[in-house]
């Protein structure tokens, strides 16, 4: 059992941490913008909520990221309150958000210079696929990792 955070519980996010939580039996904390829903999400699945990034990731092996866009990537790895100012040395983020290749490779630059990797890791397979477990996943990134 792995230590996971999930930041973003949108449409095809919430079912993509259940499924972390209830088919993989991880240790699953979630952080979402609207508390209301981080806290419907653990009253439906076990597992914690956090208030902001940052608390999320903090001790987790894996970090997962599914938000909107590129600005919404940045806010929750780099920004004020953002996971990667908590992220332990040797974790890994892993972002399956649908964003640029540039914010990718920024924020793999910044895991880099701070200890841990950062996989690029965009889902197909829309929310049925989440919520079914059958996305596929595209991930780029460290071999290692």
């Amino acid at each position: 059992m792995a230590s996971v955070a999930f930041l973003g519980l949108g449409v095809m996010g919430y079912p993509m941490a259940g499924h972390l939580k209830n088919k993989g039996g991880h240790d699953v904390t979630v952080y979402n913008r609207t508390r209301a829903k981080a806290e419907q999400w653990v009253a439906q699945h076990g597992g914690s909520f956090a208030a902001t990034p940052a608390q999320a990731a903090e001790g987790k092996d894996f970090v997962f990221s599914c938000v909107g866009n590129d600005d919404d990537l940045r806010s929750v790895t780099t920004g004020p309150e953002g996971a990667f100012k908590a992220m332990k040395k040797g974790s890994i983020f892993i972002d399956n958000t649908t964003a640029s290749a540039e914010v990718a490779r920024e924020l793999a630059q910044a895991a880099q210079s701070s200890g841990f990797s950062f996989l690029d890791a965009p889902v197909s397979g829309g929310q049925a696929g989440a919520e079914n477990g059958v996305l596929t996943v595209m991930v780029g990134g460290d071999q290692a990792a």
